[in-house]
């Protein structure tokens, strides 16, 4: 049985995670006692039952369980392989969003967001260790964070799930990658005109970029890197893989790397997501 636990900060896109994994088929469970799960996952064990995959979402809403609790998810991760997703965003992109959606701290009650989340954080500072994957949704919209849960949990795929991701150092490197490749020695567009102003997924910026010799003997050895690690990953049990490409603003030469990688692991028919984090900054 697959067992999924999202947490997170409030705001940082829980909801969101969690309709995408009932659409990839599990049986979801949101603001789920903790005490709970394990006799819930006995019943999901059940001869009687269906359910082959199930998510709870696990967050500050379930403070009055938490002394018992770090024992028990602990518990549930041995016993059922259970993967901890924690969601996470900078306290500048939650402040809006509480802002934007007009609601106060769901547990807090405080019109002092700040004051919340820092409390918040402390709270629960002990899921986000326990996690086996940390998720920063500061710079996703809900259609990119859906797409990144589908690319890993939909049904219908198989094999590892390769999340790619372009992004600008300028807005921070992004928690959930596994690895990180800084193309920022590439020949930069932004300072040619009539580039500056296009992304990388213009044909005429990927041109640019390409005529210099030291992109295609990167790109050559990133490829043969990334397509003798991928298997090993495999190998181990690992389900999925994010590979964060960054260079300065993340509009042009990340952008474009990261276009030309999805072309070559998708020959390869491996399953891809890829997001321009920083695209339209």
């Amino acid at each position: 049985m697959k067992v999924v636990i999202v947490s997170g900060i409030s705001g940082s896109g829980k909801s969101t995670f969690l309709r995408a994994l009932e659409d990839a088929g599990f049986f979801c469970i949101d603001n789920f006692p903790i005490i709970l799960i394990q006799r819930f996952l006995k019943v999901c064990e059940s001869p009687d039952s269906t359910i082959t995959k199930v998510a709870f979402v696990v967050d500050i809403r379930a403070r009055e369980f938490f002394d018992k609790g770090k024992k028990i998810i602990k518990d549930v991760k041995d016993q059922y392989n259970a993967e901890l997703i924690f969601l996470d965003s900078s306290d500048e992109v939650l402040i809006r969003r509480f802002s934007e959606t007009r609601r106060m701290h769901p547990i807090y009650g405080s019109p002092n967001v700040k004051d919340a989340l820092i409390e918040e954080r402390r709270a629960i500072e002990w899921l986000k260790r326990l996690s086996n994957k940390i998720i920063d949704t500061s710079h996703l919209t809900v259609h990119e964070l859906r797409r990144v849960v589908m690319g890993i949990y939909s049904k219908g795929s198989q094999g590892i799930k390769i999340n790619l991701m372009s992004f600008g150092f300028s807005y921070g490197i992004p928690l959930e990658a596994d690895m990180v490749f800084d193309v920022r020695f590439l020949l930069n567009p932004f300072f040619i005109d009539g580039l500056k102003d296009k992304t990388g997924l213009s044909d005429a910026v990927g041109e640019y970029i390409q005529s210099d010799e030291v992109f295609k003997k990167y790109f050559l050895l990133l490829c043969d890197f990334l397509l003798y690690l991928i298997p090993l990953f495999e190998r181990e049990g690992k389900s999925y893989l994010t590979v964060a490409i960054g260079c300065t603003g993340g509009k042009h030469r990340s952008v474009y790397v990261a276009r030309e990688l999805e072309g070559v692991l998708t020959s390869k028919d491996y399953n891809i997501t890829t997001i321009h984090r920083d695209i339209n900054r």
